[in-house]
């Protein structure tokens, strides 16, 4: 990880992208650099850019377009699109790597970038690490583009080949007999480019709010029950089956019942994957801070659920190594390799309108019948002593105050006993751990991790 420091808003630059505050850390110029080190990693052809409808974005992609084409590469310019589309129009369109300006589910100032490979998924850590020292041993100011074929941008419009692969995966006349009504919030993201045609093929009833992808966030954008309390009444009072909410770049989706009742991220996943493994048994992927509910599924299916690092890229890693039929994140990230390899809102959508369909229960119905865990998070600010490789030491007292558990360093420290786990990572941008805790019992869930804060000190 490395970071190019600003007293109040750092830029965030790793293996996987970066992202920082618009006119501040993060500017044309800073992005033209980042692409300039990506594009030197790839071999020649052409590579495509997206955004997500902030309003910085036009000015970013514009400097990124025109700093590739001095460069001699073709750009396909996608305009607003979601970030799974992105990853489809770079298989489809057979380029060598895409950029997807994005920061995902930060407030309006920031912005970022987002690598792909040309197997159309965010870019793996090895690849992304290659980037990151080029960019770090790039002169300043960038070496001028010297003579050469200047490249050419093409326009390319993705969503009509996303909405068909979506509807590939799911039975599409079960859901066009019931003639759902569809609440969504696309948040003023790029959800709404694929999301309407979708659902429209899918014969659904759809009311749409922050459809129009100008970054103008009615609300703030990540899809948690706190930023979303005001707009849960909406879905009962329009009479909707279903209510679902999508990030700015749409790659995550939370739902909620038709009572308006936020049945949250975690059970995105956990739903996906019951509806894919009713028809396809086969290996799942989660990463480590995911809810047990989807490996207790799994589990009900006989089929392996296998835990990777967090992060998508680690995710996909796993995914490909033991070939799963469906992964993801618990934090609405679904992903289906029929699809794309990225994480994806429309294939989410349209599987839990499949089962709502199919299967003649009500969104309530559904959620109910997942596993009943209670999961709780706390952030732990770091004392000096704790910080960098001090925090191995606070991870070892945390394992010797849990005897007779099974320890894993995957990723920070996991520990797992029957009917329960806990997770201690260390964040990447700030001087904190996040610890996760999970179990049928709440009790239980407050004990572990009231036991971690005091052996961490």
């Amino acid at each position: 990880m490395s970071h190019e420091a600003s007293p109040v808003d750092p830029l965030i630059v790793s293996v996987s992208g970066l992202r920082g505050v618009v006119g501040a850390t993060l500017t044309p110029d800073v992005a033209v650099r980042y692409v300039h080190a990506f594009a030197a990693t790839l071999p020649a052809g052409p590579i495509v850019i997206g955004r997500d409808g902030r309003q910085s974005g036009p000015a970013l992609a514009a400097a990124i377009a025109g700093h590739l084409t001095a460069l001699g590469r073709d750009v396909i310019d996608c305009g607003v699109a979601a970030t799974p589309t992105i990853g489809i129009v770079v298989r489809e369109r057979g380029a060598v790597g895409g950029v997807q300006i994005s920061a995902s589910h930060n407030p309006a100032r920031y912005n970022g970038l987002k690598l792909f490979s040309s197997a159309g998924r965010v870019l793996p850590a090895a690849a992304g690490g290659e980037v990151l020292r080029s960019y770090e041993s790039l002169p300043t100011p960038l070496p001028a583009a010297t003579g050469g074929r200047a490249g050419r941008v093409v326009e390319h419009d993705g969503t009509s080949t996303h909405v068909a692969l979506v509807a590939k995966c799911v039975d599409v006349e079960s859901i066009r007999r019931r003639r759902l009504r569809v609440w969504l919030d696309s948040g003023h993201g790029a959800g709404s480019r694929v999301a309407r045609p979708l659902l429209e093929h899918l014969g659904c009833d759809l009311i749409i709010e922050g459809g129009s992808p100008d970054g103008l966030f009615a609300h703030e954008p990540e899809p948690t029950a706190e930023n979303l309390a005001a707009l849960l009444p909406r879905i009962a009072s329009c009479r909707a089956d279903v209510g679902f909410f999508q990030d700015p770049d749409a790659d995550r989706l939370a739902v909620a019942t038709a009572e308006g009742r936020y049945i949250g991220e975690e059970a995105t996943l956990a739903l996906a994957v019951e509806a894919v493994l009713a028809r396809t048994p086969g290996p799942v992927v989660v990463n480590c801070s995911t809810s047990g509910m989807t490996s207790r599924i799994a589990s009900r299916s006989a089929t392996p659920c296998h835990v990777s690092r967090v992060g998508e890229a680690n995710v996909v890693d796993e995914m490909l190594a033991c070939g799963a039929v469906i992964g993801g994140e618990g934090n609405g990230g679904v992903i289906d390799p029929r699809v794309v390899l990225v994480r994806d809102s429309f294939i989410a959508m349209a599987l839990v309108l499949e089962r709502i369909a199919a299967e003649g229960r009500t969104v309530e119905e559904l959620a109910a019948a997942l596993p009943r865990l209670v999961m709780k998070k706390v952030k732990v600010d770091l004392s000096p002593e704790l910080r960098g490789p001090g925090l191995a030491a606070g991870l070892a007292r945390i394992e010797a105050a849990f005897p007779d558990v099974r320890a894993s360093r995957l990723d920070g420290l996991r520990l797992d006993w029957p009917g329960g786990w806990l997770l201690v990572r260390s964040s990447n941008t700030e001087p904190i751990v996040r610890v996760v805790a999970e179990s049928a019992d709440e009790a239980e869930v407050d004990q572990a991790i009231g036991r971690a804060r005091r052996a961490l000190g």
